[in-house]
């Protein structure tokens, strides 16, 4: 019997690692994402670009906000977690139905999602840090409890006044954050970095797979040679961002969030973990739909907003790797040698991407994503750039 009620027993959750029941909730906030991202897979134009980096921000904030929230809960158990995380993949999942529509008629449900979302992390901050004096439990009222009253007024809110209601919700979470970082480190002790290297680069994960699920669907819509042709070239492109993120990028994080702690950097945790990554990740997303865009149409030049798609997505990828591993502490002489190639290069393919067609555009990028990948790759077996 003691054997049995042992192999029964429900083991402890390994904090240093994502979840199962995390993963599971990236499920719904993949459904989230692909939602949002319809409206550039077909004729974007540079306002539908701007309205989903404007709905990307706000779902990107209740992600960061979920996964350290996460990661800060001390004993929390593996049943409380999944409660948790199933709470705020229903949150999510409205957000989802409602995303297609979120700055027209199902606004209301978008602000409702956000609010019931507000409201799963509010108990969390409460079992968290409730008992560790007044000036924290005020915080916690007016960080996800006061935006939470303000998402939900929101929702019974005409336009475009809920849309400064939202923006006022968010300022509010980020202003609070930015002003309580430098004691953040101090109040809520050792941050898991493993734990948040695993969720970063669960998130990366579902945007280079929002990719290609867009490509995969470009050329089943359009199946003849040549789009085939754009769609293995894209896949190339995805690839290589896949491997610089995932052979460098998440070691890198791993050691840059070590060494921002032990310096007590806590804005520094804040910057690269909360901000720089949402243009790293909306990168890749505007990537994706230009690439589909090319698929579907290989032999005419892409339009403006899918051209500054191509080429910002890949810019702003690298960009944002450099602007990390700069505020990591890694030296200007060791970022710029590949941060300015991987920079200009794809400037130059974007341009021309607005008069040659666009199998050869997706092209050009390919051969630009190789090359950084294989200067990356010659660079990290030189003892002196080996860590970097």
């Amino acid at each position: 019997m003691q054997r049995r009620h042992a192999s029964l027993r429900i083991q402890e959750r390994d904090a240093s690692r994502a979840d199962w029941m995390e993963l599971f909730f990236d499920l719904g906030f993949i459904a989230l994402v692909q939602q949002l991202s319809l409206t550039m897979h077909h004729e974007p134009t540079f306002t539908a670009l701007a309205v989903f980096l404007a709905l990307f921000a706000s779902v990107w904030w209740s992600w960061v906000n979920l996964t350290f929230t996460v990661n800060i809960q001390e004993g929390l158990s593996r049943r409380a977690l999944a409660g948790y995380m199933l709470a705020a993949m229903a949150a999510v999942g409205v957000m989802a139905v409602a995303a297609p529509e979120a700055v027209g008629e199902l606004a209301w449900l978008f602000a409702l999602g956000n609010a019931a979302l507000r409201l799963v992390l509010l108990v969390l901050w409460v079992r968290r840090s409730w008992n560790t004096g007044v000036a924290s439990r005020v915080r916690i009222l007016a960080y996800n409890g006061g935006t939470a009253v303000i998402w939900l007024v929101s929702a019974f809110t005409p336009s475009p006044f809920r849309f400064a209601l939202w923006a006022l919700a968010i300022v509010i979470e980020i202003t609070l954050l930015v002003v309580s970082s430098p004691g953040l480190l101090r109040r809520l002790g050792a941050i898991n970095i493993e734990h948040l290297a695993d969720r970063f680069g669960t998130l990366v994960i579902i945007a280079l797979g929002e990719s290609v699920f867009s490509i995969v669907v470009a050329l089943t819509d359009e199946l003849t040679p040549l789009s085939a042709l754009v769609a293995v070239l894209a896949f190339v492109i995805v690839a290589g961002l896949a491997w610089a993120m995932f052979l460098f990028g998440i070691d890198a994080m791993r050691t840059g969030l070590e060494q921002l702690v032990a310096r007590g950097d806590a804005r520094g945790v804040v910057e690269t973990v909360a901000f720089l990554p949402f243009v790293l990740v909306a990168g890749i997303m505007l990537l994706g739909g230009a690439l589909s865009l090319g698929v579907e149409h290989p032999e005419s030049a892409l339009p403006p907003s899918a051209a500054a798609s191509l080429a910002g997505g890949v810019m702003l990828f690298y960009g944002t790797n450099a602007a990390i591993s700069l505020r990591y502490g890694t030296p200007w002489s060791r970022v710029l040698p590949w941060a300015i190639p991987a920079i200009v290069l794809p400037l130059i393919v974007g341009v021309l991407a607005l008069v040659i067609p666009a199998v050869w555009a997706v092209a050009a990028m390919a051969v630009t994503v190789l090359a950084i990948v294989t200067l990356s790759e010659v660079r990290a077996r030189h003892p002196m750039d080996a860590a970097t």
